[in-house]
């Protein structure tokens, strides 16, 4: 019998600075949905989505971490409530990517590819709210669990981020 303590839920939420009233609104609903899961946020701390999904949490009783690209945590957004100063520019974006069991990706510009690009290639399941699309020669890319609303990207990551858990439990085993 494993008596290890299960480590919480937390889902890496990454988006664009600068989103569109849309994609923040979305961000908002994403994280308010998400802190009704009882998941922790982790994103780059930093404004447009990352404040948008903060904020939402926040406001439902929720729990945010921000992976800070610079050296100092008063960078963070003003919903963040652990900031993690790194130092690190956009190499942080990987830090980002590889500290939530699953990732949803709200809107987002090449900072957000890259995130994207950190999840798939370390086996993370991304959920994209209207985001990148990806090709391959074959055709579309299906790697991202494409959804059309917050609710069911709370719902799809939430989901998503058990199954990986319970089958890394089972890799460990």
């Amino acid at each position: 019998m494993d008596d290890r303590r299960q480590p919480p839920l937390i889902i890496a939420v990454i988006g664009g600075s600068e989103p569109s009233k849309e994609a923040a609104a979305a961000a908002y609903e994403v994280g308010r949905e998400l802190a009704m899961r009882g998941a922790i946020i982790v994103c780059g701390g930093l404004g447009g989505v990352m404040e948008a999904v903060c904020r939402g949490a926040k406001e439902s009783g929720g729990t945010t971490v921000g992976i800070l690209p610079g050296d100092h945590p008063a960078e963070s957004n003003p919903y963040v409530d652990i900031p993690i100063a790194t130092g690190l520019g956009y190499a942080r974006n990987a830090i980002v990517a590889k500290a939530g069991m699953a990732v949803i990706a709200i809107d987002g510009s090449y900072g957000t590819l890259s995130e994207i690009g950190h999840a798939l290639g370390d086996f993370k399941p991304v959920v994209g709210l209207g985001t990148w699309t990806f090709s391959t020669i074959e055709g579309e890319d299906t790697a991202v669990h494409r959804v059309n609303d917050p609710a069911a990207a709370a719902e799809k990551a939430v989901a998503l981020a058990h199954e990986h858990r319970e089958s890394a439990a089972e890799a460990r085993s």
